[in-house]
């Protein structure tokens, strides 16, 4: 398949991610909540290994030059940094957290803008390598999952019912397609060789300020070790797959 045809099924594949959140009707609150900071340990190892195995050796062997290569990930990182704090909103990754404020719009518009800022990277990736790009779309599935979850009990916290809950965060989800829509008819008119290290500033930054200290605030070392060790397997998946991918 060409870059198109692989930006347009993995963006409709990440925007159904969205109806994760659909697992709630079936699933205790308990099981859920167990379920969740194993999968943002997860999360937070994929995507620090995606960015530092894949991405940015990557961007170095394409641009040169290390200087541009790391202000575009430093840019990267400052601009997810920003956006929270403009939006007030902090990722909530348990899917029954505790928000002490009706953060419920502000969750769906950061959301919708951190989907498609990550729709114009990821399809960037793409159009440069396509292994690449599948390789950030794997990192970016794992961060998704427990995030979509997160939002989704947030915005049940919040008062919001579990069907329009889940119908309003699978729209919000849907403008990640559309980043990756635009990014591909830029394309043709502007270097896009900047989103691949960009995408990995995003990463680092989600990874680093978000997820892990949501796995640090345990105190039970039972399962902080637990999670360490997913952690552990996030990293040695993507270390994984850089040798498989090297060796073809």
């Amino acid at each position: 398949m060409n870059a198109l045809a692989w930006i347009l099924i993995t963006g409709v594949l990440m925007s159904l991610i969205a109806l994760a959140g659909s697992v709630t009707f079936v699933l205790k609150e308990s099981t859920l909540h167990k379920m969740i900071l194993p999968l943002v340990a997860l999360s937070a190892g994929s995507l620090l290994g995606g960015a530092f195995f894949h991405m940015l050796p990557a961007s170095l062997a394409d641009m040169g030059d290390v200087n541009i290569v790391f202000t575009w990930v430093l840019i990267g990182f400052t601009s997810f940094m920003v956006l929270e704090q403009v939006l007030h909103w902090h990722h909530c990754h348990q899917a029954y957290n505790q928000c002490k404020q009706p953060l419920t719009y502000l969750i769906l518009i950061g959301d919708g803008l951190h989907n498609f800022i990550g729709g114009i990277a990821i399809a960037g990736i793409f159009l440069m390598d396509i292994h690449l790009g599948q390789i950030a779309w794997l990192a970016a599935v794992a961060h998704e999952i427990p995030q979509e979850l997160g939002d989704y009990g947030v915005l049940i916290h919040g008062g919001w019912s579990k069907k329009k809950a889940l119908l309003f965060n699978t729209l919000s989800a849907l403008t990640y397609l559309l980043g990756g829509i635009i990014a591909y008819a830029l394309s043709f008119r502007i270097n896009i060789d900047f989103l691949i290290p960009f995408a990995a500033g995003n990463f680092i930054y989600v990874g680093a300020t978000d997820l892990i200290p949501e796995i640090n605030k345990l105190k039970h070392a039972r399962k902080s070790l637990t999670n360490t060790g997913m952690f552990i397997m996030g990293l040695s998946l993507m270390w994984i797959i850089k040798i498989f991918f090297s060796s073809m």
